[in-house]
């Protein structure tokens, strides 16, 4: 579905994605893991069009640059770290504009619509606040309303910019849940930006582990997650370190 050739993003005099390479295949959940300053965001920024980057990008064999921002909005949805809103949208009214990439004209809707929307609405559990205005919701229940706006757009790949951050473990749980059930439907697959190793290693089918813009390993999770790659990337016995942490939680 997607096909990443020789990534390389710069600012100034500094490289901060290096010659990056990847293909994501449909059904597959790609995290992108490493330390801060690894390149994780900038190269989601990348391939969303949202920074200047050298390289190729291709969706589908077709390089995104030749895309028209609504063509490219009907097949790629992206959710972006750390949504604030500063207007009183209600929840129904976000997740419909989530529809705007497919209206024939700027005052059209339609059954397709309608059906997307209150399929978004039921599947990230907000119907029964549907006409709620968004300054009075809870972090978890901002975030799945954006989930559900992106839900009800329909693309084919959706791309995560840490999904859960400053979330509550309830609210991280039911987040990715949503998005696993999500890519197993036919002709989707996922690109996420994680901190969370216990995340990336329950969730992705597939991970590219990252450190000063290049990259380290990928592939598998379980293998690109291995003991000798997180010490190496994060200076650290982070298999130990889990392994620690995990114990104080027994009886």
């Amino acid at each position: 579905m997607l096909e990443v050739r020789n990534l390389t993003v710069r600012y100034g005099s500094s490289t901060i994605v290096n010659d990056v390479s990847f293909d994501v295949a449909r059904g597959e959940w790609l995290m992108l893991v490493g330390p801060n300053g690894a390149g994780k965001s900038t190269i989601v920024n990348a391939i969303s069009k949202g920074i200047p980057y050298t390289g190729t990008v291709l969706f589908e064999g077709k390089d995104i640059s030749v895309y028209k921002p609504i063509e490219l909005a009907r097949r790629i949805g992206v959710l972006a770290q750390g949504q604030r809103v500063g207007y009183s949208f209600t929840v129904g009214e976000v997740v419909r504009l989530g529809r705007y990439a497919h209206k024939k004209g700027f005052f059209s809707s339609g059954c397709d619509d309608d059906t997307s929307v209150r399929r978004a609405l039921e599947i990230t559990g907000l119907t029964e606040i549907e006409n709620q205005s968004l300054l009075t919701l809870s972090g978890g229940e901002l975030q799945r309303t954006f989930l559900a706006q992106v839900f009800a757009q329909n693309p084919q790949l959706l791309i995560l910019d840490e999904p859960t951050n400053h979330l509550d473990l309830v609210y991280q749980k039911q987040v990715f849940e949503l998005i696993c059930n999500w890519v197993k439907e036919p002709n989707r697959a996922v690109i996420s930006v994680v901190h969370d190793l216990d995340l990336a290693k329950c969730y992705g089918s597939q991970s590219l582990l990252l450190d000063r813009g290049r990259i380290v390993d990928l592939g598998k999770t379980e293998a690109v997650l291995s003991q000798d790659n997180l010490k190496k990337v994060y200076s650290m016995d982070v298999y130990g370190w889990m392994r620690e942490r995990l114990a104080r939680w027994s009886d």
